[in-house]
């Protein structure tokens, strides 16, 4: 699971080299929107030397570009055997996740793939475009150009996507993919970010990307589960783990009954954290 995710453009070699320092737990290459169209081609040479000369201790994912440009194939090809986690897929529709699907099946690549919803039309078809194949592991929504196609103001407050932020975080819940939120674009609103994040993690986002360096640690600690919640969550699955070795059927702690979504809950969040163990995925069957 991703806390943060961060672009980072495809021509830039100095960001690329020093990608592993930056703290974010995975990077996103981008080959779409950062990189001009005369500098296409410079970028993917860029972006394959990297990518086999250098091993990036976090995960790595490449933005392509969209199916239906002239650049999606010499994209694909270029990152077909190179080692990369994930292939984020901008403007995602069940025809496009189908279209890579099919390309990745046929040439025997085991990529798995990012959705980046950013249209309306993306946003009320999201069930479909995340259902449409089994590489897909987790969804982004990209804000700007979702605001843009809705012909809505972007703003800091964030309310004109609200209820694209709320689809997306059920769909992802349903699907049991990783939902991770727009970037908070202003790079110098610290506290801004601050908030973004902490209301983007209410609504069940489970992580967040960002285009600056600055806003990981911020996002990182957000995301991170604290002190008191590891804690709490411990209680719950060893509770949870001498409850059914009792036979009980129903339980409490703390005065409060615990039932089978708290337990799920519990474990989910100390997935990240050293206090994990195999058996608390035992209580979830």
């Amino acid at each position: 699971m991703y806390k943060s995710m961060l672009f980072m453009p495809g021509n830039n070699p100095g960001m690329l080299f020093s990608s592993s320092i930056l703290g974010a737990d995975a990077i996103i290459i981008d080959l779409e929107d950062a990189v001009s169209a005369s500098e296409k081609d410079a970028a993917r040479i860029l972006v394959r030397e990297y990518l086999e000369s250098f091993e990036n201790p976090t995960d790595v994912l490449v933005r392509v570009n969209p199916t239906d440009t002239p650049y999606f194939e010499e994209d694909i090809n270029m990152i077909m055997n190179l080692k990369i986690d994930a292939i984020m897929l901008p403007k995602a529709s069940v025809e496009s996740v189908k279209t890579l699907d099919e390309i990745l099946t046929k040439n025997n690549c085991d990529h798995r793939v990012f959705a980046l919803i950013e249209t309306a039309m993306g946003v009320e078809n999201s069930l479909n475009i995340l259902s449409a194949s089994d590489r897909i592991i987790g969804v982004l929504l990209g804000a700007e150009d979702l605001t843009l196609d809705l012909g809505a103001e972007r703003t800091k407050a964030s309310e004109e996507i609200r209820y694209s932020r709320q689809k997306i975080v059920a769909v992802s819940k349903a699907l049991e993919i990783q939902a991770i939120d727009t970037p908070f674009t202003d790079t110098d609103d610290i506290e801004g970010l601050k908030k973004d994040t902490e209301f983007a993690k209410s609504m069940g986002m489970t992580g967040k990307a960002a285009i600056s360096p600055r806003h990981v640690q911020t996002i990182n600690k957000i995301f991170s589960p604290t002190e008191k919640e590891i804690e709490h969550a411990v209680r719950v699955c060893e509770g949870a783990i001498d409850a059914k070795e009792k036979g009980l059927g129903a339980w409490s702690l703390d005065g409060k009954m615990v039932d089978a979504p708290i337990i799920k809950r519990a474990v989910n969040l100390l997935r990240s954290t050293p206090y994990f163990k195999e058996e608390y995925n035992d209580l979830l069957k």
